[in-house]
Parts: C-alpha cells; sequence; structure tokens
C-alpha cells in the first residue's frame, strides 16, 4: 500500500505487529510468572500493589473467586491475559532484571529495523500503543535481538491513555502528538483496536502474521515492506 500524503507519523501496536506473539506469551509472560514471587518479596512496597489490590478486591466482589492477593493472583491475572495498568507496570519492573542480566533478548519480524529506517529517513514519527506499560514498551526495543531501536521511537502509550478497543484512546494519542488524527496510520494485528482508531479518525491497517490469531477481513499487511 501507498502511504496517505497526509500521514505525519505511524502508531504500532507490539505483539502481532512488531513483534511474534509467542515472544510475548511464551518467552516474556514466562519469566515473569517465574520470578514474581521473588520480586514480591524483595518489593513488598512496590507501587503496583496498590492497584492490584483494588483489582483483587474488585474480582471479590464481582464473585470471580479470585486466588489471594499473592504471586498466585498475579499469575491467574497473566493467564487471563488481562490488560490491567498494576499487572502490566508489574510486569516491566520484572522483566529490567532479566534484559539487563541477558537472560531475555527480545524478537522482532526481520522486517522492522528496515521499515523504521525507512520511515524515519522519510520524516515519518513512530510512536508505539500496546497494553504494556510504557516501560516494557522500552524495555522490549532497547533490548532487541537487532539491537537497540529506540533511537527511532518517538511516544509510547499504554493503557494510562486509555482502552485500545476504545475510540477516545486514540483522540488522546493525536492530542499528544499534536497531530490531526488523519495524519497518524495505526497498524494492529486487532481489529476491534483499528476500528476504534478509525472511529477516531486514523488511517488503519491489520498486520497479518506468522501465529496470528484469524481477523475478520480488514485491509491488511503482512510485512512493513509492503507500505511504500
Amino acid at each position: 500500500m501507498s502511504l496517505m500524503d497526509d500521514v505525519r507519523a505511524i502508531l504500532l501496536d507490539i505483539e502481532g505487529t512488531t513483534t511474534p506473539i509467542a515472544f510475548v506469551h511464551d518467552v516474556l509472560f514466562g519469566y515473569a510468572r517465574e520470578h514474581v514471587r521473588d520480586f514480591l518479596d524483595k518489593n513488598p512496597a512496590a507501587d503496583d500493589i496498590a492497584l492490584l489490590r483494588e483489582e483483587h478486591a474488585l474480582d471479590v466482589r464481582e464473585g470471580r473467586n479470585p486466588p489471594p492477593l499473592t504471586a498466585e493472583y498475579v499469575a491467574w491475572l497473566m493467564a487471563l491475559d488481562r490488560k490491567s495498568t498494576g499487572l502490566k507496570s508489574l510486569q516491566g519492573k520484572i522483566w529490567i532484571e532479566g534484559y539487563e542480566n541477558g537472560s531475555l533478548k527480545s524478537q522482532v519480524f526481520e522486517d522492522v529495523e528496515p521499515a523504521f529506517q525507512r520511515w524515519r529517513e522519510r520524516g515519518l514519527r513512530i510512536s508505539i500503543f500496546s497494553s504494556g506499560s510504557v516501560l516494557a514498551q522500552q524495555l522490549l526495543f532497547a533490548y532487541s535481538e537487532v539491537g537497540n531501536l529506540t533511537r527511532f521511537i518517538e511516544n509510547y502509550f499504554d493503557t494510562r491513555v486509555g482502552k485500545k478497543g476504545e475510540a477516545e484512546s486514540y483522540r488522546k494519542i493525536a492530542k499528544a502528538m499534536s497531530l490531526k488524527p488523519w495524519q497518524i496510520l495505526f497498524i494492529s494485528d486487532v481489529v476491534a483496536e483499528l476500528q476504534a482508531a478509525k472511529k477516531a479518525g486514523l488511517e488503519t491497517i491489520l498486520s497479518i502474521r506468522p501465529g496470528n490469531e484469524a481477523q475478520p477481513q480488514y485491509p491488511s499487511i503482512s510485512s512493513f515492506d509492503e507500505i511504500q
């Protein structure tokens, strides 16, 4: 596809767009599950605990029968793949040590770095919008197998700006970037997110990558190389 003349920035999802879903679910989530108990023992007053305590109380009130507010509750939330701010922030903090000691090295699809270079050379701004915390996003791109990619990325947005399935989130992102919504192209592997972004006025396209779940038919690409 050709970039629209008005597009000034590209907003990217991570999981299933820049990075294989399997890496996030198997490697990152697995590492967090393995190390969450030790992290909580060392950081009993972590800011995220207050958010998780509120979430746990809500789960109890609504009859979801969560495990006690311990490492088991965190593992329970991860099994649900819940997009809660407290959980995602906690995961990012757990991953710091893994990245820094070399236990973790993030994966990106092979077309990502060349596309980042090409887009920036054309003067396009690159930003990320993921349910993972801003910290987790920065770590993933800083410690990738192809090197530090953060030099290409201008902004990071997480659930603090809103849910990915709500149009208002994308309006807030456009405002934060000082752009009109139609000047932003959003690429994601989830049609519901693309529909929300489209409702907010953004240009959108579906990312179809190996391992992605089937999605309703939507204008799509299988590689960033298709964006000229």
